[in-house]
């Protein structure tokens, strides 16, 4: 499995530098002196202050990347546009628009990397445990060495399918570029916004009746974490994201101090949900099953490849009762970002500007408080 060793990365693109992680994996980058150049692409404005990325406003058109990649001399690209909850996403209800983002933009995006003389030698996929989907008979837990046991079954399961099966074939194609594949299990954490964030913010949180399934999560800080191992060491290859443990749903519930509500019937579940819909609760198609079966991945591959876990599944659901109890404190935010073109070229460019930090008010501190949009686990 390990590629020949490249190093490091140098020259980053991230591609998705609006979304949540592209923002939060270019501001962890920045503070990398290894790391000497960071582009980030997107059709949207950023919505995290960067200090050293640059910007490029630009969709997923392959010849306009392409040309991006060669004049920056771009070694490693990162993609982190994978939209995988389908009632969090900023295309909302639009699944047209999901799957050109999930497979015709990942497909753009491979095809720009693509030409046997292309600088980038490293590339790097934000994917999800949906691969695996969520059925009765799977596995306890599913290493990365197997198939899925059925075809998948929503929408957002099939991106995430023909996303990983066109990285296979740019694999083939391009074998002397070290390619790695991260598959996210459910995330959890401080800020960010998913299904089931919203689902565990209910004060009785709705259970398919006589189901109690298992559940592994991954705190936000441990994913951006996974993504920066990935862009500083050269780790090739096909990787679960998990943290150790596992709950039942059931638990969970109780560590966040709820309750449960066993009120989805266990047929003809789909009705009762898109009923939940209207009422203003959001459970996705992708989501349904999970909450019917469950899921578990094996991590011990990402951990023998050097990564450690800064939370298990059990912490990280502490770290979001912590958030949830907050929240009843404090809402609302203050002055969001806004990413203004004149502004941020005079900050980057001035000889004026003081390039001495202003204070000791760190990254991790500054994350608190960044009013990033919802995003997708």
């Amino acid at each position: 499995m390990p590629h020949q060793d490249k190093g490091g990365a140098r020259r980053v693109l991230v591609t998705g530098l609006s979304t949540y992680w592209g923002g939060r994996l270019a501001a962890a980058l920045e503070s990398n002196p290894s790391v000497e150049a960071i582009i980030g692409v997107d059709s949207r404005e950023p919505t995290r202050n960067l200090e050293r990325t640059e910007f490029v406003k630009v969709g997923v058109q392959h010849s306009l990347i392409e040309k991006i990649v060669r004049a920056a001399d771009i070694d490693t690209v990162i993609d982190t546009r994978m939209i995988v909850d389908s009632a969090r996403s900023q295309s909302g209800s639009r699944p047209t628009s999901v799957h050109e983002n999930n497979v015709i933009g990942t497909l753009n995006i491979l095809a720009a990397c693509s030409a046997q003389d292309s600088p980038v030698n490293r590339f790097i996929f934000k994917s999800s445990a949906h691969w695996y989907g969520c059925a009765q008979d799977d596995p306890a837990f599913f290493t990365e060495n197997m198939s899925r046991g059925h075809p998948p079954s929503t929408a957002i399961e099939r991106d995430v399918v023909e996303a990983e099966a066109a990285i296979d074939e740019f694999r083939l194609r391009r074998p002397d570029v070290s390619v790695t594949v991260l598959r996210f299990a459910n995330v959890l954490g401080g800020e960010v916004d998913t299904s089931h964030v919203h689902l565990f913010s209910l004060p009785l949180i709705p259970m398919i009746a006589g189901f109690d399934p298992r559940y592994q999560f991954v705190d936000e800080v441990d994913v951006v974490h996974a993504l920066e191992h990935v862009t500083l060491n050269d780790v090739a290859g096909v990787f679960n994201v998990a943290a150790d443990g596992v709950l039942t749903l059931s638990e969970t519930i109780s560590l966040l101090g709820k309750k449960p509500l066993p009120v989805i019937p266990p047929w003809g579940t789909g009705v009762a949900t898109s009923a939940m819909r209207r009422l203003g609760l959001s459970i996705p198609e992708e989501m349904i099953n999970q909450l019917r079966f469950g899921r578990g991945l094996d991590n011990r591959a990402f951990k023998a490849s050097g990564f450690h876990y800064a939370l298990t599944s059990r912490e990280t659901v502490v770290h979001l009762r912590e958030r949830l109890r907050l929240n009843q404190v404090i809402s609302g935010v203050v002055n969001p970002y806004r990413y203004e073109p004149e502004v941020e070229e005079f900050l980057r460019h001035s000889p004026h500007v003081s390039r001495e930090p202003a204070s000791d008010f760190g990254l991790e501190d500054a994350a608190m408080f960044d009013p990033s949009p919802p995003v997708e686990d």
